[in-house]
């Protein structure tokens, strides 16, 4: 069963890797079924609860994104041992108003890229906090903590060689977590 899956990228840098290897993982040979719509984060206004009655139309086409999308892959950067801060709007601004979350029952992944050794570890942690109590069931096997090395995404725009594998794993348990929840 094909299912519609909104990626949202933490970083609206236009060589950004983590948009790059996003990019790639919807090539992969288990994705090719899906259909995949990145997130356009670039344009939301900062988040105010003043305009929660009032939504900006950027915020409403991410909100409108997340509502038609059976599944959420978040890629983020890491900012100071932190999610940025352009992510974290975007959470906030399509939680709300209060009540009407667009994230709530959605499964959701989480992966980045740094040229960290440790990838965006702390990152993610702080994302999985936040995602948890917007009530989005994550994927928390395998973890995808990737150090931006040459060769992990190919001239062509896919998975390199020594990385196809274990991504594929990730996409692949990832749309079981997307099917497990579509049949509930």
């Amino acid at each position: 069963m094909p299912f519609k899956i909104a990626v949202v990228v933490g970083s609206i840098r236009a060589a950004s890797t983590n948009r790059k290897v996003a990019e790639a993982l919807t090539r992969l040979d288990v994705a090719k079924e899906h259909t995949f719509t990145f997130a356009d984060i670039s344009g939301l206004p900062l988040y105010t609860e003043e305009d929660d009655e009032a939504q900006a139309p950027a915020v409403k086409a991410l909100k409108t994104l997340i509502e038609d999308s059976d599944g959420v892959i978040f890629a983020t950067p890491e900012y100071n041992r932190s999610m940025p801060g352009v992510l974290k709007n975007a959470i906030d601004h399509a939680s709300r108003p209060w009540g009407k979350s667009s994230w709530l029952g959605k499964p959701a992944a989480v992966f980045g890229v740094s040229p960290s050794a440790i990838g965006t570890a702390m990152a993610q942690q702080h994302l999985s906090n936040v995602i948890a109590c917007l009530g989005m069931p994550t994927l928390t096997q395998p973890e995808v903590f990737l150090q931006w090395k040459d060769g992990l995404v190919t001239e062509e725009g896919t998975i390199g060689e020594g990385s196809a594998d274990f991504l594929g794993d990730f996409m692949a348990r990832f749309v079981d977590l997307v099917a497990l929840h579509a049949k509930a």
